[in-house]
């Protein structure tokens, strides 16, 4: 049940809330701001209500009554979704120059409901949504990175300008007795143009209390109250929509009739206890179910709805789904051409049949008597319901094997004589994946272990040290790949097992154990056929595994095999293949034996062999899934097809959790590095407090720089520079909040060694200024600072022209989730943290420039700090050996993009750093020049001593 819908404003309301938004930066102006636009909207809703007189458009319907003001729960009552309208097409109509259209849909949701003075008549306050017709792309469709475990490439999406759509805040009256309602409102809707009208409008609907079959739709009609010749006006819009009240089963007897008819079909599995059949049909709505003919349907009328053989549907989907008690449901099934992934067909009436239906328990099985919807051509709110001769039954499939996938199948057929019109030849049907929870006593049979053994018997792979999934999680056996084609065209696509032994993989993404005892000989020796057990005998580290490939080709990819191809309609062509074969635990192999459906007659091609080298758990750079999908028919056959490569950057379930345990790690050492930094600077300020005389000697440069490195987290957005992509994939996503948790500690701890470190810098240039007489100090720090910035400058270009010159040649495999190039801004940030890592090349240069053995810095201060600043090294090159390499969107501690890090730089830049704490030590004992060679010092002034007379 869909929430209520906020009331919609009026155009001006929204331009007034857009507006007055600056101003809301006070809590009184806020509060000012509500109660004058609570004011001023209440006043425009109630004028626009009022508008036109209720008792002129209604009361002939429903007289208009006064409420007591005793207020009914709106919840579950008198509401609808989904639905199909006619009409109002200078507003829902399509756009020729759209780039996208959307089904139609209605959403009618009570908000409040009151009793009246007229007993069965309630006051209503409702939202009325069309949503349909045409979106306009502005910009975007670009493909982002692909989240592990999703199916398809992530997309980032496009911005819409949004046509066709209105929306009504609506107030009227309903009538228990006669199951009418009258209503009048205001709303807003987008034109063809995208132009926002304000509209005026009488709604009057048929929604009986209590409903059954014939009378399972609410019908009704939306007119405009505006003038004809107005630009708000639009053409009348007639609904229909499926009702959601209190339903009465009448044709029960005739399903459970039709049930005991059928023969022949196969085993079905009971449904266990508690669960009821809408529970598994809600699993299988959304994949809907793929219609298959007889092949005597070229000369007899196989349509449900008496079309003719051009337009046989193709799909089927269920929608509107609802329970009774004993087993029993009604709902409505809607055929297409076109299959709505995840979604119900609409509720267009030439191609809609209702039904009830039962469980039988006995025979496990659904039996659902259908009807037809009649006389809608003129008006949809003229929709009965007829002709309920249409009988369905489904069930749950007890053994599924490469060619039988689907966990639901059945079959409809036509209750009448042959020479009856409306007849129509038995359709089977079935779903279009294995969705839902695996139900208890369902088996796999493998019936092409004997090509497996054929085929797969050849490849031998050698042995490594390398551990590869050992099939128990099925998590680690799914994979998202890419597709390319010998041209170099490529596709996306996923991989998911079916089973491995005689475990099954559901929905949900989780390994369902049928028994005890299944699971134990799942991993042994399966019972499933001989030959597969021949297979297993002879190494113990090979499991069966069954599983479904599928991928989605533009037109534009070349791939033989196509010769079907145009029964899909868009400009991608879903390829699902159907696979099974054993996998070698040892060596990573994955080795079957596919078939694919060629679409017409329901023909197959299993002349398909796959091959795939699963990644190691304990992977090394550049070593990622690869694989292949070959045709074993020769080239002259009209379905033979060119060899397919396979590639995968999926990570397995073990790494995930194991690198969301290192992102835990990262942010323990963020906060010990930023609190011993705190200590640091602290000793380094109560060094300073005992020696005052030295505070002049620091040089002000490397104290700015060290400022820096706590302030810019604070200045920029410190979410993005800390975590840097909160969209970052999704298995990356499970820390349990830690991460949310922790970036208030890390903010306080920055801001407190941002203080810290500013008061050092604060007392030094006070204590500089003080000793304004001293000019040697000043002059040593220009000279310090005139050599340092042509330093720095002069290492950027030449770390920017290494970067360049390395992008400019031919780019290897990219290794894990490291793809894109650094951008300028990021190479900046690298190298600004090398600078930040020679903190003490300005104290250097300042000490050299003075000759000064002045004590300034604190042993505690200069060792401590390069500690702080060389630990990100000594851990990168730890989480090198130990984690999953170049994982950029998850580092935290350590971030390639702060710094630069490798084998080379996490060897230099720490024993830089303890050659400058070696530096720093002989100056202040020996001097500033001591660092140069004895002959090239400067020499020592002695002082000239009086000579006193004899």
């Amino acid at each position: 049940m869909a929430p209520p819908t906020p009331s919609p404003l009026s155009k001006k309301s929204r331009v007034r809330v857009r507006v007055s938004s600056m101003f809301l930066q006070t809590p009184w102006c806020f509060l000012l701001f509500l109660s004058i636009l609570s004011t001023k909207f209440s006043s425009s809703s109630s004028s626009s209500l009022t508008k036109f007189s209720y008792t002129q458009h209604c009361n002939s319907l429903i007289p208009k009554s006064i409420s007591n003001g005793i207020k009914i729960d709106p919840l579950g009552f008198l509401q609808f979704q989904g639905g199909y309208f006619t009409g109002g097409e200078n507003f829902l109509g399509q756009n020729s120059q759209s780039s996208f259209s959307l089904p139609k849909s209605i959403h009618f949701t009570t908000t409040n409901l009151y009793k009246t003075e007229i007993e069965g008549v309630l006051k209503v306050e409702a939202n009325l949504d069309f949503r349909g017709g045409s979106l306009y792309a502005i910009s975007g469709n670009r493909t982002a990175g692909r989240s592990l475990y999703n199916r398809r490439p992530r997309r980032i999406p496009r911005t819409f300008r949004r046509r066709g759509r209105l929306s009504l805040e609506l107030e009227g009256f309903w009538s228990e007795s006669t199951g009418k309602f009258c209503l009048i409102g205001s709303g807003f809707g987008y034109s063809k143009l995208g132009n926002s009208h304000d509209l005026s409008v009488v709604v009057k609907l048929n929604y009986p209390k209590i409903s059954n079959i014939s009378t399972s739709f609410v019908t009704g009609t939306v007119e405009s109250l505006d003038a004809y010749d107005n630009s708000n006006y639009f053409d009348p819009i007639s609904l229909l929509a499926f009702s959601q009240k209190t339903y009465e089963y009448t044709m029960i007897s005739q399903a459970e009739k039709a049930c005991s008819s059928v023969d022949g079909m196969n085993k079905s599995l009971s449904l266990e206890s508690g669960m009821s059949i809408c529970s598994r049909l809600w699993n299988l709505a959304g994949g809907g179910f793929k219609l298959e003919y007889d092949s005597s349907c070229s000369s007899r009328n196989c349509s449900p709805f008496g079309m003719s053989v051009g337009s046989l549907p193709t799909f089927m989907s269920m929608g509107g789904i609802q329970c009774g008690d004993k087993g029993r449901l009604h709902m409505y099934l809607g055929f297409s051409n076109s299959s709505y992934n995840g979604y119900s067909l609409p509720l267009a009436p030439e191609s809609t049949l209702v039904g009830e239906g039962i469980w039988d328990g006995e025979k496990n099985r659904l039996c659902v008597v259908a009807c037809r919807l009649m006389n809608f051509a003129g008006s949809l709110a003229n929709t009965s319901v007829g002709d309920c001769t249409v009988r369905l039954v489904l069930g749950f499939p007890a053994i599924l094997s490469i060619r039988e996938r689907s966990s639901a199948v059945g079959h409809m057929w036509s209750d009448k004589n042959v020479n009856d019109s409306g007849y129509f030849e038995k359709i089977s049907f079935r779903s279009l994946e294995n969705r839902g929870t695996a139900l208890p006593g369902l088996t796999y049979e493998y019936t092409e272990m004997d090509r497996v053994r054929e085929s797969c018997g050849k490849n031998t792979v050698k042995k490594s040290r390398r551990r590869y999934p050992d099939g128990y999680s099925f998590g680690d056996m799914r994979f998202d790949m890419s597709v390319k084609n010998t041209q170099g065209k490529t596709a996306w696509g996923y991989s998911t097992p079916v089973a491995i032994g005689d475990r099954f993989y559901n929905s949900i993404s989780v390994a369902v154990a049928l028994s005890p005892e299944s699971y134990e000989r799942s991993f042994s020796v399966a019972s499933s056929s001989d030959a597969e057990v021949q297979v297993l005998k002879s190494n113990h580290s090979l499991l069966n595994v069954s599983y479904m490939i599928s991928f989605t080709l533009s037109r534009s990819f070349q791939w033989g095999g196509f010769s079907s191809s145009k029964m899909f309609s868009g400009s991608h062509i879903p390829i699902d293949i159907s696979a099974e074969g054993i996998y070698d635990t040892e060596t990573g192999v994955l080795c079957m034996v596919g078939c694919r459906s060629l679409g017409s007659n329901n023909s197959m091609d299993c002349g398909i062999l796959i091959n795939v080298q699963l990644s190691p758990l304990n992977p090394e750079s550049e070593v990622h899934l690869k694989g292949t999908i070959k045709s074993t028919r020769g080239k002259r056959d009209p379905i033979y097809f060119e060899p397919l490569e396979l590639s995968s950057n999926s990570i397995y379930t073990a790494q995930a959790e194991k690198s969301i345990w290192r992102m835990d790690l990262e942010i323990t050492m963020v906060l010990i590095s930023l609190t011993l930094a705190c200590v640091f600077i602290g000793l380094q300020l109560f060094y300073m407090k005992k020696h005052p005389d030295v505070i002049p000697s620091m040089s002000l440069m490397m104290l700015v720089i060290l400022t820096l490195w706590h302030m810019i987290p604070l200045v920029l957005n410190f979410e993005a520079f800390f975590l840097r992509d909160r969209n970052r994939d999704n298995v990356l996503l499970w820390s349990g909040g830690w991460l949310e948790a922790n970036e208030v500690i890390v903010r306080v701890v920055t801001m407190v060694a941002f203080v810290l470190q500013f008061r050092l810098l604060q007392l030094t240039w006070s204590a500089r200024l003080a000793e304004g007489s001293k000019k040697s100090f000043w002059a040593a720090e220009k000279k310090a600072v005139c050599l340092c910035l042509p330093l720095y400058l002069v290492g950027g270009l030449i770390a920017w022209f290494f970067r360049w010159k390395m992008y400019q040649v031919p780019l290897r495999k990219s290794r894990m989730f490291h793809h894109s190039r650094h951008s300028i801004w990021e190479d900046l940030r690298s190298y600004a943290g090398l600078v930040l890592d020679g903190f003490l090349v300005p104290q250097i240069l300042l000490n050299f420039f003075g000759n000064s053995k002045d004590k300034a810095l604190s042993p505690f201060f200069y060792v401590g700090t390069t500690v702080v600043r060389s630990l990100p090294h000594a851990y990168d090159a730890y989480r090198t050996r130990e984690y999953i390499p170049h994982f950029n969107a998850s580092y935290i501690y350590a971030n390639p993009e702060g710094d630069y890090y490798s084998i080379a730089w996490d060897v230099i830049i720490p024993c830089g750093g303890l050659l400058f704490c070696i530096l720093i030590y002989l100056q202040q004992r020996f001097g500033g020049t001591c660092i140069l060679p004895m002959r090239f010092r400067q020499p020592s002034e002695y002082e000239k001593v009086p000579v006193v007379s004899g």
